[in-house]
């Protein structure tokens, strides 16, 4: 079955930078779009970024466009997201996703059928 396992959160003062890592397993990587999510305390889950199969495209939410950016390497199966100018309201807890199967573009929860386990992000001084 498909794993994925996020890893590279932690706690880092505004401004800083952090890199979250997902490594996928179970699954043929290089046919899927992956994305990121993320949920804060009290709020739904929501779209952050996405790369497409192959890793040359990518598209971000507005929220996080020009500081994030994501990216994935088919030959480790892994995917990434490299934060920048990170700010408190970034704090949350961060999901890769695979898309589903035939899904070019996808960004609603439900466009996605598996999940990592979650890796928390915290920005406080």
């Amino acid at each position: 079955q498909v794993q994925l396992v996020e890893s590279g959160g932690g706690l880092v003062q505004p401004g800083g930078s952090l890199r979250l890592s997902c490594a996928a397993s179970g699954l043929t990587f290089s046919n899927y779009v992956m994305g990121w999510f993320r949920q804060a305390p009290g709020k739904e889950r929501e779209f952050v970024a996405r790369v497409s199969s192959l890793g040359t495209t990518t598209y971000y939410a507005d929220p996080v466009k020009g500081r994030f950016t994501i990216s994935r390497n088919n030959a480790k199966n892994t995917m990434y997201l490299q934060m920048n100018s990170l700010k408190p309201e970034d704090t949350a807890i961060y999901y890769c996703a695979q898309g589903r199967y035939g899904y070019y573009s996808p960004v609603h929860v439900t466009d996605f059928e598996s999940w990592g386990q979650g890796t928390q992000v915290t920005v406080s001084s």
